[in-house]
């Protein structure tokens, strides 16, 4: 979730600059609210389609590194088990096969899981255009609502205590719904009710998020 908390935060310094401008305009007060950004990416469907899409991915990915490890593994066992029986020039021709096979395995986990590799790509590929509508749903509630900044509740910043009368993460979703498939109010708000009768709810106010990714349904409007 740090693409999102990120992205997040830099819509509150973009309401902030917005903000600022106000004030110098004589514009009237802004509001301080927040999201949670993990509850909105929790009930963008499409969302949830490209972290199963990447998982799966990932995991077979994972495998093809996997047992190109194991054959190294097996190389050098069998490599040990008959050293004392080759001659100098066999083995070396064993250590570099050996090597040779070990730098392959590493070669595909970068080209799979590096800063730039390909679950990189297709992570930006199919998270990224949410992330940008998101901004985008996040931007015009602040300009139609005059909110001066948003904050994410999830991004471990230091809140300490919001009030849920500030949580503007449903108002988010409604406005991104003019564009994506989003869950609607009255499912997350069915969710939410759910979760108070079980006695996970919350009374009105809430502590800051410490992250993490279980779901936080919402119960409000």
């Amino acid at each position: 979730m740090k693409a999102i908390r990120t992205l997040v935060l830099s819509a509150a310094l973009f309401c902030g600059m917005l903000s600022a401008q106000a004030q110098l305009l004589g514009g009237g007060s802004q509001k301080i609210v927040y999201v949670d950004s993990e509850y909105i990416m929790e009930n963008i469907p499409e969302y949830g389609d490209a972290q199963e899409e990447l998982n799966a991915m990932s995991a077979r990915w994972q495998g093809e590194v996997k047992t190109l490890y194991d054959k190294v593994e097996e190389m050098y066992s069998k490599y040990q088990t008959e050293m004392l029986l080759l001659s100098e020039d066999q083995k070396r021709a064993r250590e570099q096969a050996i090597v040779a096979k070990e730098q392959e395995a590493k070669n595909l986990q970068m080209q799979y899981f590096g800063s730039e590799g390909q679950l990189y790509q297709k992570r930006t590929e199919l998270i990224q255009p949410i992330q940008e509508k998101v901004y985008t749903a996040m931007q015009e509630l602040a300009q139609q609502k005059n909110y001066g900044f948003i904050l994410d509740i999830a991004s471990g910043t230091s809140i300490l205590w919001a009030s849920d009368k500030n949580d503007v993460s449903d108002d988010v979703l409604d406005q991104l719904g003019n564009v994506m498939q989003t869950v609607r109010r009255e499912d997350r708000k069915r969710a939410g009710a759910a979760s108070n009768v079980s006695g996970t709810g919350n009374s009105g106010s809430r502590p800051a998020s410490s992250g993490g990714n279980a779901p936080k349904p919402k119960s409000k409007n």
